[in-house]
């Protein structure tokens, strides 16, 4: 049965589900940055509850939703190109509109998850900014991790931004801040920094997630040319995202560290991607590539689940004045 792609209402249904998924899930993405960012012996956080309930009493409920300014901005375009891409790559790659071979599956992957780190590389590098302040004043706060002496301010360039000091909550600052001094101090190449670590994590997300959610899905309908059932394709969606996000963790724990500008005190800075690999897996071990992996599964889980939800109901469709809410299954 063929399908005419409409590319505004497919930018929309990802954007929509973008700002939501992330609006629900965006306290568990701050803790999983300040659980990747955290090193041996300097542990301020024991798991994801300890890390909300501390972040709560030092900064404040809305202190959770640090950073969650500028992915709800940039959330829409990059999901929106992210989903649009799979699409796009999907409609050329088949043939007489027949199902595509999982290897296709995987191409159509692989090139959305190129398209999407034009968003995705600026979007992260600002959030991680927001969302480590936190740790990096609380880690200060604590005279058994850290001595006062030994306080230091790694990045000149933000420091007087972030007002890290002992004993004082972190001064809030906005991405655009952040964005303005890293444009004047480094160009676009400042916001751009960690790309290949971002592709690295993106790319390999995208093979993973669009084939296996495309098989799962498929598997819930009730003919070849049928809907699967509304539930149906939102666990589908769950399980493809949270499946992809741990398969990935490495990746994005590498990604993180790598565009922390501001380090602790005795934290390692990282030359580039194989430095900051090699020296990971020397000083804290394999079992630091999965920190904050149950997190992140937390966070894609629903978001790509609610994607699924606005493309099966059809919103992009309906705004765009093309049809009506599908609300049940044909």
């Amino acid at each position: 049965m063929s399908q005419q792609i409409s590319l505004p209402a497919k930018l929309i249904n990802g954007g929509i589900a973008g700002i939501v998924g992330v609006t629900c899930v965006f306290p568990i993405d701050l803790a999983k940055t300040r659980l990747q960012n955290q090193r041996q012996g300097q542990q301020v956080y024991k798991n994801m509850i300890d890390c909300l309930i501390k972040t709560v009493r030092s900064e404040g409920y809305f202190g959770m939703y640090r950073g969650a300014a500028v992915n709800l901005t940039l959330v829409t375009p990059e999901k929106a190109i992210k989903l649009a891409a799979n699409d796009f790559f999907r409609h050329h790659l088949a043939k007489d509109m027949r199902g595509l071979s999982v290897f296709k599956e995987m191409l159509a992957g692989c090139g959305a998850g190129m398209c999407q780190v034009i968003i995705t590389t600026p979007m992260e590098m600002l959030k991680i900014q927001l969302q480590d302040a936190g740790r990096l004043a609380a880690q200060q706060r604590k005279p058994s991790i850290i001595a006062p002496t030994r306080l230091v301010a790694t990045n000149t360039m933000l420091s007087r931004s972030y007002n890290v000091v002992p004993n004082s909550a972190p001064r809030a600052v906005s991405a655009t801040q952040i964005a303005r001094e890293l444009l004047h101090t480094q160009g676009i190449q400042g916001l751009y920094k960690g790309l290949g670590a971002t592709l690295l994590r993106d790319v390999p997300f995208s093979i993973v997630y669009f084939p296996l959610f495309a098989n799962l899905n498929k598997m819930g309908k009730p003919s070849p040319d049928g809907a699967a059932p509304f539930y149906w394709s939102f666990l589908s969606g769950c399980l493809a995202g949270s499946t992809a996000a741990v398969a990935v963790n490495p990746c994005d724990v590498v990604k993180t560290r790598l565009q922390s500008l501001n380090k602790g005190a005795n934290e390692d800075s990282y030359k580039g991607i194989i430095d900051c690999f090699s020296k990971i897996m020397k000083r804290e071990g394999p079992s630091a590539f999965l920190k904050g992996a149950s997190c992140r599964a937390l966070v894609i889980a629903p978001l790509f689940g609610i994607v699924q939800v606005m493309y099966f109901i059809g919103v992009g469709e309906f705004i765009m004045s093309q049809s009506p809410l599908k609300l049940i299954s044909d």
